[in-house]
């Protein structure tokens, strides 16, 4: 039998978005990690070693980070706007650098997790996950080390897994940048990116065939984060970057074009954007659900403010 419990929460919730979003099963079950696994390094922006463990969790429980014995769950509800990043703040604890690592569980069906993060300092409120190499590669490596297994509850009984559906066109947008989800039978992501002052970068667009996690694999996972090399300084005069490097970055000067050479996929950066969306909109997930919309998401130029903007739409908390 189902967990009945969760689902019943997770219909209670949906409602508040109701006209938007519809919650269907999916056929499968909810699934969680077979056994534990743990990653280690530097992270991107407080350039911290950082050490992650990811745990098998209970069907119904979801995605959460374990921090200094506290509990911060992966919705949106505790998503906090910040620069060129994603963080989850509650309780006066904040976990950066969140996308890439959900966008790895989300794309490979880990719904329910528990993820405890550890910082050498133990007085910071805030800990980071690690960048490696500015993909989600090692994630999916990680994932695949210790393998996926049927999700159950406190009383060893299985549930069934519901995704949310996009029941007509939604849309955000800040200036020249939008995010549109429209109405489709299986998820598709198609994403454009304009660095006009960047020409080896110019304006690129990718668009995914139906999104699964053998398309995301191959497709998506290893794109990495990348950044203009003129606007380095600036970053990190603001206290961003500090453990960014040609390693966990490709990198691109506006006069000399990549500074790294050679990319992964002649469109890698728009491919790492798609990456980054995935992880945002993990963050609609509930009770061990699917997070990922069932549509098709068309974006341009946006960044992780507005991706947590739609989420936060499809959820109904505009």
């Amino acid at each position: 039998l189902p967990c009945l419990a969760a689902n019943a929460m997770t219909v209670l919730s949906a409602l508040r978005s109701s006209k938007l979003v519809t919650w269907k099963p999916t056929g499968k079950l909810q699934q969680t990690l077979a056994g534990y696994v743990e990653r280690k390094g530097i992270s991107l922006h407080s350039g911290k070693v950082s050490t992650v463990r990811l745990c098998p969790g209970f069907a119904g429980q979801g995605r959460y980070f374990h921090f200094r014995s506290n509990l911060v769950p992966a919705s949106a509800e505790f998503a906090q706007v910040s620069p060129l990043c994603t963080t989850l703040c509650k309780d006066g604890l904040r976990i950066r650098t969140v996308e890439h690592l959900l966008s790895a569980l989300e794309a490979a069906g880990v719904d329910n997790c528990r993820i405890e993060i550890e910082n050498l300092d133990d007085q910071d409120n805030e800990a980071e996950i690690p960048i490696f190499d500015g993909s989600a590669r090692e994630w999916v490596e990680a994932l695949d080390e210790v393998g996926l297994e049927t999700a159950t509850d406190i009383d060893g009984k299985s549930c069934e897994k519901i995704a949310p559906h996009v029941n007509e066109p939604v849309h955000v947008w800040r200036n020249d940048s939008f995010i549109a989800a429209f109405p489709s039978e299986v998820v598709r992501v198609t994403y454009g990116i304009n660095f006009s002052q960047a020409p080896a970068i110019g304006c690129q667009w990718f668009s995914t065939p139906p999104l699964d996690d053998l398309v995301y694999s191959m497709q998506i996972a290893s794109s990495r984060t990348f950044c203009i090399y003129e606007e380095v300084e600036q970053m990190r005069s603001a206290g961003l970057i500090k453990g960014g490097s040609l390693e966990n970055a490709i990198v691109c000067s506006i006069s000399k074009g990549w500074l790294n050479p050679p990319l992964r996929f002649s469109d890698e950066p728009c491919r790492h954007k798609i990456l980054d969306l995935i992880g945002d909109l993990s963050l609609l997930a509930q009770f061990g659900n699917q997070g990922l919309p069932v549509a098709h998401i068309v974006a341009y130029k946006g960044g992780h403010a507005l991706h947590v903007d739609l989420t936060r739409q499809l959820m109904g908390m505009t």
